[in-house]
């Protein structure tokens, strides 16, 4: 039989009872979980196999207080399957492996799976994530991952091969409203022993200033529940819409660096800098920096948008990104602010053209796609030995030699000699390259 540790069992009693609200809250049953009813619903494929104990590997991955942890739990109380919880952040390979030895003995002795939850799980590096996958493969454990960042971009490709994904999404308002409610009416682990009053108007503030995070909304419920004095002619505790301002004073943006509202949030800056509106790109540009973000993050991808977006419409773009990006590097914020929001605003009210990068995507797919031309003889090099005897460099015309230092002459394949790759728009300065173009071929 496994060692049965009362100090740890009394240890995990004291710290229930003085844990924060939203963990005393934490579900335990499948049908007390609110909200994700895309997957969880009755009858899905997910809220089937916890019913029927009958899991494979699994990845969560939504953004914070969605629910990711908790179904873990809810897993951990309801199968028969012996339950390890790790969190990324404190453990390593040498928790791993202690784990999945005890699994194998475990499997041995008494045919007992085992399921590993492990939380943050983008968090493992690459050979933390690899010391898992043999157990897993072998069943010999089940992994169960909580995670806000995309695994598909954070996971390791064998790991998430061999999971299923399940994406949980930001909690409606009217979901979280009842988990607050619930949380008011439970005497045993929630407030309910308490003698509230609150107004549906201060529900509805902490419900839409949580911004679909369930545990930034209880956070905020317990705060105003144990620092409002009660009054004095009845003793109830009054939770009316200023206290609730008060206790979730900062809106609580869903925005995981690399998760996904991360890369909508991204999205939604370089589209409005592409359509040349200043206004929308600061908007972004400013919830990327109230939320953290990496200056540096965001300086590369200006210099990308500079040649991808403008290009040769404006060419000081490129150069004005990298010197924003340098100097971004250089100061540092609070004042690389200032440094983004000149780059953005002078990226966004240039004139655009994306001739450069469609000429690059349609030259590489004609390497991929077609027959892969040869250089031409007059084009190949003439300097290393037996080269001019094959008859390399024969006929080439040097262009200096001529007016405006300009010749036709082949410079594609045999393969390729009519094709045209790069196209000018008429926009900013990529109009007088066109027009030098037009002229040239209007002379040949």
């Amino acid at each position: 039989m496994e060692e049965i540790n009362f100090f740890n069992i009394n240890k995990e009693k004291q710290l229930k009872r003085k844990a924060p609200l939203a963990t005393r809250m934490r579900p335990k049953k499948i049908e007390e979980f609110m909200g994700q009813d895309h997957i969880i619903g009755k009858n899905k494929l997910l809220y089937r196999a916890i019913k029927a104990d009958h899991l494979s590997s699994l990845i969560f991955y939504g953004p914070p207080g969605t629910g990711k942890t908790t179904l873990a739990k809810i897993i951990a109380y309801t199968t028969k399957a012996h339950f390890e919880q790790l969190n990324a952040v404190t453990s390593g390979v040498v928790d791993i492996r202690k784990i999945i030895k005890e699994a194998e003995q475990r499997m041995g002795m008494y045919n007992k799976k085992t399921i590993l939850f492990i939380d943050e799980i983008h968090r493992f590096n690459k050979n933390q994530q690899d010391a898992l996958l043999p157990s897993v493969e072998e069943g010999i454990i089940i992994l169960i991952g909580a995670t806000t960042e995309n695994p598909y971009f954070e996971v390791n490709p064998p790991l998430v091969s061999r999971s299923r994904i399940f994406e949980l999404k930001r909690l409606k308002q009217e979901d979280i409203e009842k988990i607050l409610l619930r949380a008011l009416r439970d005497k045993e682990k929630g407030l309910g022993m308490l003698n509230i009053e609150i107004n549906q108007n201060a529900i509805k503030h902490i419900a839409s200033t949580a911004n679909g995070d369930a545990r930034t909304a209880l956070n905020a419920l317990e705060l105003a529940a144990l620092t409002t004095p009660p009054r004095k002619e009845d003793q109830k505790i009054l939770i009316d819409i200023e206290v609730a301002q008060e206790c979730i004073q900062k809106r609580a943006l869903v925005y995981e660096k690399n998760g996904d509202n991360h890369y909508d949030t991204v999205s939604a800056f370089i589209k409005s800098i592409r359509g040349s509106d200043p206004d929308a790109a600061l908007y972004w540009l400013a919830k990327m920096i109230y939320a953290g973000e990496d200056p540096k993050f965001i300086a590369r991808r200006l210099i990308i948008l500079a040649s991808e977006d403008i290009g040769n419409a404006d060419p000081q773009a490129l150069i004005f990104a990298v010197s924003a990006a340098k100097a971004v590097d250089f100061v540092g914020f609070p004042e690389a602010r200032i440094i983004l929001a000149q780059a953005v605003t002078y990226l966004a009210v240039a004139p655009k053209s994306n001739a450069a990068y469609l000429a690059i995507d349609k030259a590489l797919k004609d390497i991929e796609t077609k027959k892969t031309g040869t250089v031409p003889f007059h084009l190949r090099d003439t300097h290393y030995k037996g080269a001019a005897k094959l008859g390399h460099g024969k006929g080439y015309q040097y262009p200096h030699d001529f007016e405006e230092s300009y010749v036709k002459q082949q410079y594609l394949p045999n393969e390729l000699q009519d094709v045209v790759y790069y196209h000018p728009t008429n926009h900013g300065y990529e109009k007088i390259i066109r027009e030098k173009l037009n002229t040239l071929k209007k002379n040949q």
